[in-house]
């Protein structure tokens, strides 16, 4: 089954992250906003990846001392998808 998941990023240039999951596997991701190079750079490498793996290897990741970047909310947005 295909989710879809629309997420608002928190504390970083991103504005929303559009996201397609099929039984755990991250099939799409699309930033808007953000750093374009970067964004579209982090999508690339995650999709076809698990989730959860992409969770373990992004979460915390911090940009310019926000506490949070755009790979740190993509891993919170999959955490939710997840739940």
């Amino acid at each position: 089954m295909i989710k879809h998941v629309t997420y608002t990023p928190q504390g970083v240039c991103s504005r929303q992250i559009d996201i397609e999951l099929e039984d755990g596997v991250i099939r799409s991701i699309r930033f808007t906003g953000g750093c374009h190079g970067n964004t579209q750079g982090v999508s690339a490498l995650a999709t076809g990846m698990r989730a959860d793996e992409v969770i373990a290897r992004l979460r915390g990741t911090d940009c310019k001392g926000r506490g949070t970047s755009c790979p740190d909310q993509l891993a919170r947005a999959l955490e939710q998808a997840l739940r």
